[in-house]
């Protein structure tokens, strides 16, 4: 496949709506006091039946975004960074004098507070936590964070969104630019920037998705697969969810660098085109380099690519937007 094909619209990419990780299972209080209770993020309605009974997936809306909660006999840490944005981070820190106790057991802490004055020329005012089992989550103020396009189902929530997720990659060479050329070429994503160092691409006005090597540690891992059977596989690793524009496009584009994938841990599955048209949605997991996607993948890091869109040309029931986009409605899958 020749790099950035002219037939390619690096508009395609229209939001990051979610990111998936596990939580620890019975552990809904942890989800509650840190997810709504601290971060001001609102429970779906969707599944707070869930979080009555105290078990099952929850969904943490975030604005126009969300963040799925399935259950897990242990947590998922995503390997890099979340980062939020908020109108005011005040309410936020007066919250943090008076933190739920069960926080208190928990890998919870403040691991920068511009108020101590710890490296506040590199945090510019921002807060960073980990959360209850050490996910890294970066809190900044910026009014202008909101997404205007729409808003998830249920209470408006304190949090403005899910304004950038960082992605540890290897550190090996000519990864960033591998990765580039995956999400230009394949998906359709804007780069905003591309480097030795961060590789950014562009999601929508108010929102990133950026990748950053990790030096040291453990190999970086974002996959949990598990062999069903004989040529299927489930994986339990973290997902994230975009919509674009053109389904079919980036179907056939990802199909022709061999980078799709059907998870069997859910029940919506696509194996053909027909069935992604169908069921508005196709799942990747190994992101190659199009110009060698026989090398294999740079990174193995789960999407959940969906349509706005359904066959007859109505928006999807879990779209986001408010309105259709305009640059979905000649490609209404």
């Amino acid at each position: 496949m020749a790099s950035k094909p002219r037939s390619v619209d690096t508009r395609n990419v229209l939001i990051l709506d979610h990111l998936n990780i596990n939580h620890e299972k019975g552990r809904h209080d942890l989800v509650k006091a840190f997810y709504f209770d601290l971060l001001g993020m609102t429970p779906d309605p969707r599944k707070e039946e869930n979080l009555e009974a105290g078990r099952k997936t929850l969904w943490a809306n975030a604005g126009i975004h969300q963040f799925h909660l399935p259950e897990s006999p242990t947590a998922q840490v995503f390997d890099g960074t979340i980062t939020l944005a908020y109108a005011s981070l005040g309410p936020l820190r007066a919250r943090l004098s008076s933190l739920p106790a069960v926080l208190a057991a928990s890998q919870f802490a403040i691991v920068n507070d511009d108020r101590l004055a710890l490296a506040q020329d590199d945090y510019d005012g921002r807060l960073v936590l980990l959360d209850p089992w050490g996910n890294r989550f970066v809190l900044r103020e910026d009014a202008s964070a909101a997404d205007p396009r729409g808003s998830q189902p249920g209470t408006l929530s304190e949090c403005l969104g899910l304004v950038d997720l960082c992605v540890h990659v290897p550190p090996a060479a000519g990864a960033l630019e591998a990765l580039r050329r995956f999400y230009e070429d394949v998906l359709g994503c804007a780069v905003e920037r591309c480097s030795e160092a961060e590789l950014v691409l562009r999601c929508g006005a108010t929102q990133t998705l950026s990748f950053r090597p990790r030096e040291g540690g453990d190999p970086v891992r974002h996959e949990e697969l598990e062999q069903v059977e004989e040529g299927l596989q489930a994986n339990h690793g973290a997902h994230l969810s975009m919509y674009v524009a053109d389904l079919p496009g980036a179907y056939a584009r990802a199909e022709a660098a061999g980078a799709l994938f059907v998870n069997q841990r859910f029940k919506r599955k696509a194996h053909t085109l027909a069935e992604a048209q169908e069921q508005c949605m196709f799942r990747v997991l190994d992101l190659v380099d199009p110009l060698v996607p026989e090398a294999g993948p740079v990174l193995r890091l789960e999407h959940e690519i969906r349509s706005c869109v359904r066959p007859d040309g109505k928006k999807y029931k879990s779209c986001p937007f408010d309105e259709i986009p305009e640059a979905c409605a000649p490609r209404a899958c």
